[in-house]
């Protein structure tokens, strides 16, 4: 059985971590939506970075633009990218009844300290992708935050990134609350909690070994599953309550938490550990396409591991705490580096743009 499969049949969705021209025409996006039972795209200036400055395949496109403007070229190949990805995933968004299927896009990195411009941009990719499926990712940091509770109450799917805390996503499911009882049709509105997971367990790593006591020690590679575990109950707890009941009867869903960063980083932890431990009920797992392959062929469905060993995971959260180890400090740190991370990504890629249209072809008359 295809592991990929087993994940429906916990109400977990797989997506792809992933987006790249040849991947959506040449069919590849398809088979896996076909076969494999994917139910969503995400991408970012990272992922975009790499699929167009990592070969030739958007050299012609680029080259054929009317402009040379960087940003502009940028623009248009990343909405064409995204708006044939929704094509590809609307079958799935249709028989989901809306509440799948989706593609993710991001506005510049620049703008997460700007509330109006993330709204004015949201609004106008919004407009130019032109799909019902398209989610746009906005980062969880505080101006962020205010930006997707306009969004979400003018009927837009949003997808929140770079949450690493718990005091980060309470932040989101609030806006999110108060978005739709803002909005004229909360049924209409999807939206999902990127919570960043591996990520945590790289610099908590470290930490530990610097104390190098066994105590420390054995807590390594075990504080990411417990914060995202510590997540979900958080999550549970808020759209199980009196406030979101009222929503639910106007026909809103619930913000899925989708477990990000998911590709194990460090070699001697199971190449499918962060898939393995966070399956549950009304989630998604955002997938590298190396993590999926590698689940597809020997990942394991257990049962929804979210719910399993929770007292172990309080516990190993206050361990941490015991150690002097401040969980909150290194996830607010991790925010700003991702937010850092994004915007240098985007602005290698309009430099790698900007080379390949000074060094084309000039034709002579």
């Amino acid at each position: 059985m295809n592991a990929l499969l087993e994940l429906r049949k916990h109400n977990q969705s797989a997506w792809l971590d992933y987006i790249r021209r040849d991947i959506v025409l040449g069919g590849e996006l398809k088979r896996l939506v076909e076969q494999d039972g994917l139910g969503g795209v995400t991408s970012n200036p990272t992922i975009f970075e790499k699929a167009i400055d990592g070969g030739g395949q958007y050299d012609e496109a680029m080259l054929a633009r009317g402009t040379p403007e960087p940003r502009t070229i940028y623009d248009e190949i990343a909405i064409e990218d995204v708006r044939n990805a929704a094509d590809v995933l609307r079958p799935v968004y249709e028989s989901s009844g809306g509440a799948d299927g989706f593609v993710s896009l991001e506005p510049s990195p620049q703008l997460t300290a700007d509330t109006k411009g993330t709204i004015q941009e949201a609004r106008r990719l919004h407009g130019m992708v032109n799909r019902p499926n398209l989610m746009i990712k906005v980062v969880a940091t505080k101006d962020g935050v205010t930006a997707v509770e306009a969004l979400i109450a003018e009927g837009l799917s949003i997808n929140i990134t770079l949450i690493f805390s718990l005091q980060h996503y309470e932040a989101v499911a609030a806006a999110y609350i108060r978005g739709l009882q803002r909005c004229q049709s909360p049924d209409k509105v999807a939206s999902v909690a990127s919570f960043f997971v591996s990520r945590v367990d790289t610099q908590v790593d470290k930490a530990l070994a610097a104390i190098g006591s066994p105590e420390a020690l054995v807590l390594r590679g075990k504080i990411a599953i417990a914060n995202a575990k510590a997540m979900y109950q958080r999550f549970r707890h808020i759209f199980s309550g009196d406030e979101f009941a009222v929503l639910r009867r106007r026909g809103a869903r619930v913000q899925r938490p989708l477990w990000a960063s998911t590709g194990t980083k460090n070699p001697a932890y199971s190449d499918v550990l962060y898939v393995e431990e966070l399956i549950g009920p009304e989630t998604v797992n955002t997938i590298p396409p190396d993590t999926l392959d590698a689940f597809r062929d020997h990942g394991r469905v257990r049962g929804d591991t979210v719910l399993e060993n929770l007292a172990e995971a309080a516990s190993q959260l206050r361990a941490l705490s015991t150690l002097g180890i401040d969980l909150s400090a290194i996830t607010d740190k991790l925010q700003i580096d991702g937010v850092a991370s994004f915007a240098s990504a985007y602005d290698r890629v309009l430099d790698a743009i900007a080379k390949k249209v000074q060094d084309r072809p000039r034709v002579s008359v």
